[in-house]
């Protein structure tokens, strides 16, 4: 297995930058009414399975559903009940994740439109023994990529890490990445942008 391992180490390599176009699912569009004691949250082109949460200023969160029907979803909440503080709506769907903004201060809701962000996720593709990697990164926010592979030793398994770099300075991030062939098993991907970290495993 150590040889394995080394091997893979040297048989990552950067094979080049890749041009490819990923086909980013329509953007959210987002309508929100307020009225007395609710708020209704009207989200174009979800999907299901796509997520929607109630964080506050700290990222803990007060509320979580998984959306369980495609199209339009429409929810109305009561946010007035909410201690005075600055909180968010995050959709997370497949390539991108939403955060709309709001404040409750003496039982009054008020929405910022102009403070949503949108965060895209890393987009990982495995053809053989072939990783390819994009990410938009609008705001030049900086990808970390930790690559492990999984290993057995004295009878229980662990990752060890075999690649490691971080991506910064451009708004479009492409990377193309080459495993050993012979170093078949499962690997763990490990992407970590703007405070956040996404998780994958494969198998080749």
């Amino acid at each position: 297995m150590k040889n394995v391992i080394n091997n893979a180490k040297k048989g990552i390599l950067m094979v080049a930058l890749f041009a490819t176009v990923i086909s980013f699912a329509k953007e959210v569009s987002f309508n929100i009414i307020n009225e007395a004691g609710r708020t209704t949250l009207a989200i174009l082109n979800v999907k299901r399975g796509n997520l929607l949460s109630i964080k506050d200023n700290n990222g803990v969160t007060l509320y979580k559903e998984t959306i369980n029907r495609s199209g339009t979803y429409t929810k109305g909440f009561d946010l007035t009940s909410l201690p005075d503080g600055a909180y968010f709506f995050e959709v997370d769907k497949d390539v991108e994740i939403r955060t709309i903004p709001f404040t409750v201060k003496s039982s009054i809701v008020a929405f910022n439109k102009e403070k949503t962000v949108v965060s895209f996720k890393p987009v990982l593709r495995i053809k053989d023994n072939r990783l390819l990697i994009t990410k938009l990164a609008l705001g030049l926010e900086s990808l970390k990529i930790k690559l492990y592979y999984e290993t057995n030793k004295y009878g229980s398994s662990s990752f060890d890490l075999i690649h490691s770099e971080e991506i910064q300075g451009t708004k479009t991030i492409e990377r193309a990445y080459k495993l050993d062939k012979n170093a078949v098993g499962l690997y763990k991907i490990v992407f970590t942008s703007e405070d956040r970290e996404f998780v994958e495993y494969f198998k080749i």
